[in-house]
């Protein structure tokens, strides 16, 4: 038991360090922003202190208003990566499996996937408002054309041979998608999901500093309309951390939803 309680430890401490170590050029741009604002080279406007940032991220936080903006930010991100994530998987499927569908879609999506989706903000905003649904719709917009694209292309990586061997044996279509084509997509349409998830996000910021409201973007365009400077940049710092954040969670779900897969197995014994 002291043999397994020491090698736990070991492990800890070397992940702990790892961590360290990766997090590394993050900690040198830290304190090259702290160094660079006190030389002298920019004026306290321009370039506030590190020091003073968090010292107004702190504020921000003790007085709610931080956690406030977070919520509602992160109420519209993850709402429209929800209804982009079910759409899209149930699209991608069908446009795979159905040549009808794939004719009549695939080259929306080849056309819509690599275009400047932003573009259509003003659209939006004259169609529906600048409100929730507006912002909602138009992350909805952005994020799930990842989530269709990494789908069919993961239906269409399924083995046929075992979607032929399963009809054989008499399954049936619900059956053959539930324990065939879905687990064996799986891993890429979680990739698709883990592209959609931070882009849902940065849509939820941009259309917060355009429409205005509450949110992390719109709480910094109206410090930026009052030229508090550090009040911009602490939210320049607050919607990094919500992004690590958001980052970590799809990572740490993609690991538990892929236990079985090779992929997660192969981290396990690095």
């Amino acid at each position: 038991m002291a043999r397994v309680a020491t090698g736990r430890a070991h492990d800890l401490v070397g992940a702990t360090l790892w961590s360290v170590v990766q997090s590394g050029s993050i900690i040198v741009v830290l304190i090259g922003w702290e160094l660079l604002a006190r030389s002298g080279l920019f004026t306290a406007f321009l370039l506030p202190t590190l020091s003073s940032v968090l010292a107004r991220v702190v504020e921000d936080a003790t007085s709610g208003l931080l956690f406030f903006d977070l919520a509602v930010t992160l109420y519209r991100a993850v709402l429209g990566f929800a209804i982009a994530a079910v759409a899209g998987i149930a699209l991608g499927i069908l446009i795979a499996r159905i040549p009808a569908i794939h004719w009549l879609f695939d080259p929306i999506v080849s056309i819509g996937f690599p275009m400047p989706k932003v573009a259509f903000l003003p659209v939006f905003m004259l169609w529906f408002g600048v409100y929730d649904f507006s912002k909602i719709s138009m992350i909805v917009f952005n994020a799930i054309f990842p989530v269709i694209a990494a789908t069919v292309a993961g239906t269409q990586g399924v083995d046929k041979h075992l979607v032929w061997s399963a009809r054989s044996l008499g399954a049936k279509p619900g059956e053959i998608l539930r324990e065939i084509i879905l687990p064996a997509a799986l891993p890429q349409i979680l990739t698709g999901l883990q592209v959609a998830l931070p882009t849902a996000l940065i849509v939820a910021i941009v259309t917060e500093i355009i429409m205005g409201g509450d949110g992390l973007g719109a709480s910094m365009i109206r410090a930026s309309r009052y030229a508090d400077s550090p009040g911009v940049f602490a939210g320049i710092v607050e919607i990094a951390a919500a992004g690590w954040l958001v980052i970590k969670g799809v990572e740490w779900l993609r690991r538990r939803l892929l236990v079985w897969h090779q992929e997660t197995q192969g981290l396990a014994t690095m």
